[in-house]
C-alpha cells in the first residue's frame, strides 16, 4: 500500500488517471459531487487544494483532499476537506497511512495543527480520530444560505 499524490502543491493535476479511479471512493463520502467530477475537482484544485490517494495493486483504497490555511485563531494548519477509506477496506490501515502522511506533510510545511470537520453522525470516523490522538477543540456552526 502506498500514497500517490494526484496534484502538485499548486493544485495542478499530475495523475489524471488516478483522479478518475478515485471518484468512486470519494463519492462514498461526497455523493453530492456533480456528474462532471473531474471538472469540478479541477476547479477546486485551482484554489490550491491538493489530493492524495492510498492505493494497492492499482486499486484506490482511500482519498485525502486537503489545503494549507492560515488564520488568526490557529495560525498555519493543514485542513483536511475529505478523508475517506473505501467502505470495504476500513480498519485495514488505509486511513492511518493517509493521516500519517498528512502529518509529515503538515510538519514539512510548518503547520501547527491538522484540522478536519466530521459530521456528528460519523461515529466510526470519530473513534478513528480519537485513536489517532485528535481532539475536539471547537464546535463548528453553519448557516445555510
Amino acid at each position: 500500500m502506498r500514497i500517490v499524490k494526484i496534484t502538485t502543491v499548486g493544485g495542478n493535476i499530475i495523475e489524471p488517471d488516478w483522479l478518475a479511479r478515485a471518484e468512486s471512493v470519494h463519492r462514498q463520502l461526497r455523493p453530492h459531487l456533480p456528474a462532471e467530477y473531474a471538472e469540478r475537482m479541477k476547479e477546486i484544485f485551482a484554489t490550491g487544494v491538493e489530493m492524495w490517494i492510498a492505493e494497492d495493486r492499482s486499486n484506490v483504497l482511500g482519498v485525502a483532499v486537503f489545503r494549507i490555511i492560515e488564520n488568526t485563531h490557529a495560525g498555519r494548519k493543514l485542513y483536511v476537506d475529505d478523508l475517506v477509506t473505501d467502505e470495504t477496506k476500513r480498519s485495514t490501515g488505509v486511513g492511518k497511512l493517509l493521516l500519517d502522511g498528512l502529518t509529515i506533510e503538515a510538519r514539512s510545511r510548518n503547520s501547527q495543527t491538522i484540522d478536519l470537520d466530521s459530521g456528528t453522525h460519523r461515529t466510526d470516523a470519530h473513534r478513528f480520530y480519537f485513536r489517532e490522538r485528535m481532539v475536539v477543540r471547537v464546535f463548528g456552526f453553519s448557516k445555510p444560505l
